[in-house]
C-alpha cells in the first residue's frame, strides 16, 4: 500500500499550480501524459460517406426522445396532482432531468458523444470539437427526437397534457424575461463547463488515480440546475427539450417567451466554451517553443 499511496502522491502533484500567466498551464510538450484532440475541420465531406456519422444522429435522436418522454412524464405526474406530497414533487423532477442525462449520456457517449442538447453541441462546436456539418445534424436529431417524445407522452394522456401546460417552458409569475433569460445563461454555462471539465484530457491524465465517471457530474449539474430555476423558467437549459414540449403543446403563452430558450442557453454554452478554452485551458496562448 505505501507503494501505491507513492504513486497517488505523485499523480496528484505531477501538474504543478505554479505557472506563469498565460502558458496555458502546460508542462512541455514531449513530457505531456495526454493528447489534445487535433481541431475538427469546420466541414469534412467525408463524413457524410460514413456510418458511424449516421448512427451518431441516430443515437442523438433516440437518447433525446427518451429524454423527453421520460421528463415530460414526470412533470405531468407532479402538476395533475391537486397535493404535490402525493408525487415526486420538484425534486423528483431535477432528479428526472439530472438521472436521465446521467443514464443517456453513459449509454450514447462512446457513438455521439452523448450531447442530447443543442447548447451542448453548440458549445463544444465552438471549441472546435466536432465539426459544423455533425452539429448542424445533431441538433437536427435532437429537435425531431424531442417533438417525438413530448408527442408520445400527450398521446398517452391528452386530456393532462393539454390541461396542464405540456411541460412547455415559460417564464412564472412574478419573474421579468430578463431574470429567465439571465436563469437559462447561468444554468446552461454550469452544465456546458461541467461537460467540459468532466471530458478534459488533461483533467482525466492528471486526476486517473481519482476514478470519476463523466455522466455523473455532467447528470448531477442538471439536477442541481433543475432545483434552483424549476420555480423561474421550468428550466429549459436545452432548446430540443423547449422546443420538443412548446410544439406539441403549441399554446400561444408556450411561444411568448420561447426565444428565451435559445438565446440564454446558447450564449450560456459560447460563455462556457470561452472560459474553459481561453481561462482554464489558455489554449489561445499555447506555443511549441515556450521552453
Amino acid at each position: 500500500m505505501e507503494g501505491k499511496e507513492e504513486d497517488v502522491r505523485l499523480g496528484a502533484n505531477k501538474f504543478s499550480e505554479r505557472q506563469p500567466i498565460g502558458t496555458a498551464a502546460q508542462v512541455p510538450e514531449d513530457s505531456k501524459d495526454y493528447h489534445d484532440s487535433p481541431p475538427a475541420p469546420l466541414f469534412d465531406p467525408s463524413e457524410l460517406g460514413s456510418w458511424s456519422f449516421y448512427r451518431a444522429g441516430i443515437a442523438e435522436f433516440v437518447a433525446t426522445f427518451l429524454f423527453l418522454y421520460i421528463t415530460v412524464l414526470t412533470v405531468m405526474g407532479v402538476v395533475k396532482s391537486p397535493t404535490k406530497c402525493s408525487t415526486v414533487g420538484i425534486q423528483g423532477i431535477a432528479w428526472a432531468f439530472g438521472g436521465m442525462i446521467f443514464a443517456l449520456v453513459y449509454c450514447t457517449a462512446g457513438i455521439s458523444g452523448g450531447h442530447i442538447n443543442p447548447a451542448v453541441t453548440f458549445g463544444l462546436f465552438l471549441a472546435r470539437k466536432l465539426s459544423l456539418t455533425r452539429a448542424v445534424y445533431y441538433m437536427i436529431m435532437q429537435c425531431l427526437g424531442a417533438i417525438c417524445g413530448a408527442g408520445v407522452v400527450k398521446g398517452f394522456q391528452k386530456g393532462i397534457y393539454d390541461g396542464n401546460g405540456g411541460g412547455a417552458n415559460v417564464v412564472a409569475a412574478g419573474y421579468t424575461k430578463g431574470d429567465g433569460l439571465g436563469a437559462e445563461i447561468v444554468g446552461t454555462f454550469i452544465l456546458v463547463y461541467t461537460v467540459f471539465s468532466a471530458t478534459d484530457a488533461k483533467r482525466n491524465a492528471r486526476d486517473s488515480h481519482v476514478p470519476i465517471l463523466a455522466p455523473l457530474p455532467i447528470g448531477f449539474a442538471v439536477f442541481l440546475v433543475h432545483l434552483a430555476t424549476i420555480p423561474i423558467t421550468g428550466t429549459g437549459i436545452n432548446p430540443a427539450r423547449s422546443l420538443g414540449a412548446a410544439i406539441i403543446y403549441n399554446k400561444s403563452h408556450a411561444w411568448n417567451d420561447h426565444w428565451i430558450f435559445w438565446v440564454g442557453p446558447f450564449i450560456g454554452a459560447a460563455l462556457a466554451a470561452m472560459y474553459h478554452q481561453i481561462v482554464i485551458r489558455a489554449i489561445p496562448f499555447k506555443t511549441k517553443d515556450y521552453y
